[in-house]
């Protein structure tokens, strides 16, 4: 369940990077009230976290378990 709501706030933050990229318009601030804002600090703080978070994701082991086909 973390690591779902952690790659969901990195896909936010990096949305919210490429909006910034190409249209020069931060979404999150602008809900939030700005960059300065402190609950946009927080959001911010958020992704940041977990975006460290998702560097686990490069050590984890993909164990594919093989249910077979059913019979």
């Amino acid at each position: 369940m973390l690591d779902k709501l952690a790659l969901a706030l990195v896909i936010i933050g990096g949305l919210n990077w490429g909006s910034i990229g190409i249209f020069g318009f931060d979404f999150v601030g602008a809900i939030f009230g700005g960059q300065g804002a402190i609950f946009s600090r927080i959001i911010f703080a958020l992704v940041g976290i977990a975006a460290l978070w998702c560097i686990s994701f490069f050590f984890k082991r993909n164990d594919v378990i093989d249910r077979g086909n059913g019979s």
